[in-house]
């Protein structure tokens, strides 16, 4: 929302103020609160995370590992159990299959969860990461 109006701010600064230098840091900073706001919920959340890490309830602290393992128990099963158990059943001559698991909806938490860890991966193998 704060792109679209970033064009008739700048307009209107335009008509009020003279001096160019002051008129482009105003437009600057009209184009940069957007950034900044998403900078500044980006890192809020990040604090939250950290201390919802440190609780000392499974609850509280538990429920990212919680769905990492969800995950890993339905990629386990789609790719591990369900064809195996299939295999098995074939050479047992019963004429049950069971289905496999539709995974579109865990695929982007999956990928949510990998993508992160493959950053701090990167970030330590090029020497940035912050160790405390």
């Amino acid at each position: 929302m704060i792109h679209q109006l970033i064009g008739p701010i700048t307009s209107i600064l335009d008509k009020f103020i003279e001096d160019k230098d002051q008129k482009a840091q105003l437009a600057h900073e009209v184009a940069t609160m957007a950034q900044r706001h998403a900078q500044e919920l980006a890192k809020a959340q990040l604090d939250v995370n950290k201390v919802e890490a440190a609780h000392n309830s499974l609850f509280v602290s538990g429920w990212r590992p919680a769905v990492g393992w969800c995950c890993v128990l339905g990629m386990a099963g789609n790719f591990i159990l369900i064809p195996f158990t299939n295999f098995i059943l074939a050479l047992l001559a019963i004429q049950i299959t069971i289905p496999l698991i539709e995974l579109e909806t865990m695929m982007p938490v999956l990928m949510g969860m990998l993508g992160l860890g493959a950053m701090r991966s990167y970030e330590k193998t090029k020497g940035v990461s912050r160790e405390k």
